[in-house]
């Protein structure tokens, strides 16, 4: 036998069989087999595989016992004259096998090999060359040296980033995500030491490998591509923990116990857990530190505007923590109510903090008396910061894009593939309500395809112009179609679209599930999912019906006299005035504020109230298109709260007063 593959599979069994479909291909020259080692998934994995591919052999464990441990279980069956060790979360190409049998036949003294492992936008995934970690080369690692001097080679070995990639050469160590040996390397060191669970299991074996006279060689002749940790996003693993931890274990097995090393390794999983905290949290943070120097800033300018002669400021014994402390109540309220995540900086959460804030600080200076300097100042400080807050918010959107949520973007998107399995696809991805996807069109493989239209979207463009596609039409997203084209020229699209911040995507063989670089997708029909729309939950109902009570009762106050005024007058209706004028409706609970556009239920699934407003109006569709408007309102009923009523009012009334402006 030619090949043994094996693979250790936890929980990513869509990834599992994008793979598995991959080497259906690239094994077609070879005698083969493929053996999987299930690490106690709990996602079906193992009877999707005995269902679509009942020639693979499979081992089951009770319980995940690494990485290492599930591949020995599985060198001590192979047969094949070459192994390959391979991620389950990964492609290979037509060639792949067929390039390295070649190198290896080519060059005897190899005994171990892998090849040019790609991240999901092209680049080089820098781990599949690398050094050993001593104490010079983790000092430079843990430190950022060899990021920030990545074309030395005094501080950029541990990745080897000095070398070029498009070249083979020895190196002291590769990727476990691919490595593929000669069957007598195995049989003379054995498999992997267990002591490593997950990571380092890779550099023991090479080192070891080297120890026993073979070489370890990169070789760039061929490239995979790596969608990389996926199997630890399932897991509760601690990544960081365990990668500097195998670290640790691989220097004092072979380079002896080192105090330096230990010390670096150690300060090393602090930082990079700090890192990586500061990095999800970024938003959050940047928030709580501008609103603090903000309220600081308002309450000291409120003391010298307050200041005279009757009250000559705050007294110097109280004096920083005047200023610091109701700051940092402020802050803590701020968070209660939400106005920290990771990922939204909210406007209107924290003008509500602001008054919950305003409110507990006056009430502490009646409780507190020795600290009731002047509440005129607390005054004026809430009316600078109900300014202040919402003002520095906007700007850091406008700057720096990102921070605010926006939860009914669509996701402009490209489906690569002209057969059934491409139009089918299309079709499941306009019924998907967990994803807004706006399709572009379709992307043939062949030419003549081009400028005819497939289930009411054009087919505009051939794969040999992608590249300017994804830039015109400002792509996000490109999926691909696996029956339509092959692995070879899916590789040929990612690279030609290196550096354009798109995500790449494959479709299973049954285009009932996508995979991508952070994620695994069901597309099928979702009216399943009832217990999760939050518009069936008690609590979401109750506020929701207070809200629209509030709002509608100060419409009715404020600008419904005036609108039905001016309505009287017979001046023309615009959709302001209609929505104003229905109001009433709101307020008697008949209608909602924000709501589907045409039915209250989707099958038996309850949608909520009729809206004056939804995303069936912020988003300009088509309302002719009863399909569309059926997936917005199923996505609103999903994810209804709040916060996004009030998000898609705002956003309402942004475009009412547009379209007046317009056409004036």
């Amino acid at each position: 036998m030619d090949l043994s593959i094996i693979i250790v599979n936890y929980n990513v069994k869509e990834f599992l069989l994008n793979l598995l479909d991959s080497l259906t291909k690239a094994t077609k020259n070879f005698s083969a087999e493929i053996i999987v080692v299930d690490n106690a998934s709990t996602d079906g994995s193992i009877n999707l595989l005995n269902q679509k591919y009942p020639a693979v052999k499979t081992i089951l464990n009770n319980e995940n016992i690494g990485f290492g441990a599930a591949n020995n279980k599985a060198l001590k069956i192979s047969k094949g004259k070459y192994i390959v060790l391979i991620n389950p979360d990964t492609i290979v190409k037509e060639d792949t096998f067929v390039k390295l049998v070649d190198f290896f036949e080519r060059h005897p003294e190899v005994g171990l090999a892998g090849c040019k492992v790609l991240n999901p936008d092209g680049t080089l995934q820098l781990a599949c060359r690398r050094s050993f970690p001593g104490p010079w080369t983790s000092f430079t690692k843990v430190f950022g040296l060899s990021k920030l001097f990545p074309k030395s080679k005094l501080f950029a070995k541990y990745n080897l980033t000095y070398l070029d990639e498009n070249k083979s050469y020895e190196v002291d160590a590769i990727s476990g995500a691919f490595m593929m040996m000669k069957r007598e390397v195995y049989e003379t060191i054995g498999g992997f030491d267990t002591q490593f669970f997950m990571y380092g299991e890779d550099l023991d074996y090479c080192y070891r490998t080297q120890k026993a006279g073979y070489k370890v060689y990169y070789f760039s002749g061929t490239e995979i591509i790596h969608f990389k940790g996926e199997s630890t996003k399932r897991s509760d693993l601690d990544e960081t923990k365990m990668f500097y931890n195998a670290m640790h274990l691989f220097v004092k097995k072979h380079f002896s116990s080192s105090f330096i090393v230990s010390s670096i390794l150690q300060t090393a999983i602090i930082v990079r857990k700090l890192v990586a905290f500061a990095n999800v949290y970024k938003h959050a943070i940047a928030a709580m530190f501008l609103d603090f120097i903000f309220f600081v800033a308002a309450l000291f300018f409120a003391e010298k505007i307050y200041k005279s002669s009757h009250w000559l400021g705050f007294p110097g014994f109280v004096k920083p923590w005047i200023y610091i402390l109701p700051a940092v109540l402020q802050l803590v309220v701020s968070a209660f109510f939400g106005a920290y995540k990771k990922n939204s900086i909210s406007i209107l959460k924290s003008w509500a903090s602001l008054i919950l804030g305003f409110f507990i600080l006056s009430s502490l200076t009646f409780f507190l008396k020795q600290f009731a300097f002047s509440r005129a100042v607390v005054l004026i400080t809430y009316a600078f910061l109900f300014f202040m807050y919402p003002a520095w918010r906007i700007l850091y959107k406008i700057f720096f894009s990102s921070g605010l949520t926006n939860a009914s973007t669509n996701v402009r998107t490209l489906v690569v593939g002209t057969g059934e399995k491409a139009i089918d696809l299309v079709k499941k991805l306009k019924m998907d309500i967990n994803s807004m996807t706006d399709i572009v069109g379709f992307i043939s493989v062949e030419m003549n395809y081009v400028g005819s239209e497939l289930n009411g979207y054009k087919v505009i463009g051939n794969i040999d112009g992608i590249r300017k596609i994804v830039k015109d039409k400002k792509i996000e997203k490109v999926i691909f179609s696996s029956n339509d084209l092959s692995f070879e020229k899916m590789f040929s699209v990612v690279s030609k679209c290196q550096g354009e911040n798109v995500e790449f995507l494959v479709s299973g063989n049954e285009a009932d599930y996508l995979v991508g670089k952070s994620m695994a997708t069901q597309i099928d029909d979702v009216p399943l999912l009832k217990m999760y729309y939050n518009i069936s939950s008690s609590t979401h109902k109750i506020i929701k019906a207070i809200a629209d009570r509030v709002i509608s009762l100060l419409i009715l106050i404020f600008i419904y006299p005036f609108v039905y005024f001016f309505d009287k007058l017979g001046n023309s209706r615009n959709d302001f005035i209609n929505f104003v004028l229905n109001v009433p409706k709101v307020f008697t609970g008949k209608m909602s504020l924000v709501g589907p556009k045409f039915n209250s239920y989707y099958k038996d699934l309850f949608m909520g109230k009729l809206g004056l407003s939804g995303l069936w109006y912020t988003e300009n569709v088509d309302l002719a298109d009863q399909s569309e408007i059926n997936k917005l309102d199923l996505f609103y009923a999903k994810n209804q709260n709040l916060w996004l009523d009030l998000e898609i009012l705002g956003k309402s009334f942004a475009k009412m007063f547009y379209k007046m402006e317009k056409k004036q």
